[in-house]
C-alpha cells in the first residue's frame, strides 16, 4: 500500500510504502529523515481492508479515481477537436485524430485506479483493495471535517453570538486618572 501523508492542516508531508499485513507503527518517509507513527489499532476491518485513516484515525474515508497526469492534455486535445468540428474545419485526418483522442480518453478511464482519501487530513491510500461500504465524496461529511479557517475563534458548527463577545479594550481614563498622570 502506498500512502501519501498529510498533516492536520492538510499540508503534504511525504510518501511511504507499507505492508498492511505487517502493520508497521513507525515508518520513515521516503527521501527524508522524518519518521511518522501510524495508528493501526482499529484501521482494518475483518477482511483486512482499510476502514480508518492510519494517520489521523478518522473513520470517514471516500473513494476517488487517481487519474494519470496525461489526462489534462488529452482533455485539452478533445476540446480542441470539438472546437474544430464545431467550426466546420474537420477534415479526414482531423477526424482520425479525434477518434484517437477518444480512444486515449477511454483507455485512461479504464486504466485509472481507485484510491481512498481521508476526509479530515486528506491523506490518500493507493494500491489497496477497497471495501464496498466506502462511497464517493460527500459534501455533508466534508463539511464536518472542514479545515479550520484562520482567524476564526469558535468551534465549527457553533454560530458566533455577537452579544456574548468579550471586549478586551481598556476603559477610558477617568478624570482622577488624568490628574495622576499630569
Amino acid at each position: 500500500m502506498r500512502i501519501e501523508l498529510r498533516d492536520a492542516e492538510r499540508r503534504k508531508i511525504g510518501r511511504i510504502e507499507v505492508d498492511p499485513v505487517r502493520r508497521p507503527t513507525r515508518v520513515r518517509i521516503q527521501d527524508t529523515d522524518r519518521e511518522v507513527f501510524l495508528d493501526w489499532e482499529t484501521a482494518l476491518d475483518d477482511a483486512g481492508r482499510l476502514r480508518r485513516c492510519v494517520a489521523c484515525g478518522c473513520a470517514d474515508l471516500f473513494r476517488t479515481k487517481a487519474f494519470p497526469q496525461i489526462t489534462g492534455f488529452v482533455v485539452l486535445l478533445a476540446f480542441a477537436g470539438a472546437a474544430i468540428g464545431a467550426l466546420g474545419r474537420a477534415t479526414p485526418p482531423i477526424l482520425i485524430a479525434m477518434v484517437l483522442v477518444l480512444v486515449a480518453d477511454v483507455a485512461i478511464l479504464l486504466v485509472s485506479r481507485q484510491r481512498l482519501v481521508c476526509h479530515r487530513c486528506r491523506t490518500s491510500f493507493h494500491d489497496l483493495s477497497i471495501a464496498r461500504y466506502h462511497r464517493g465524496w460527500d459534501r455533508a461529511v466534508a463539511e464536518r471535517h472542514a479545515p479550520p479557517v484562520p482567524g476564526r475563534r469558535h468551534r465549527r458548527g457553533v454560530p458566533r453570538l455577537p452579544w456574548l463577545r468579550q471586549t478586551h479594550e481598556s476603559p477610558s481614563p477617568t478624570s482622577a486618572d488624568k490628574r495622576s498622570v499630569a
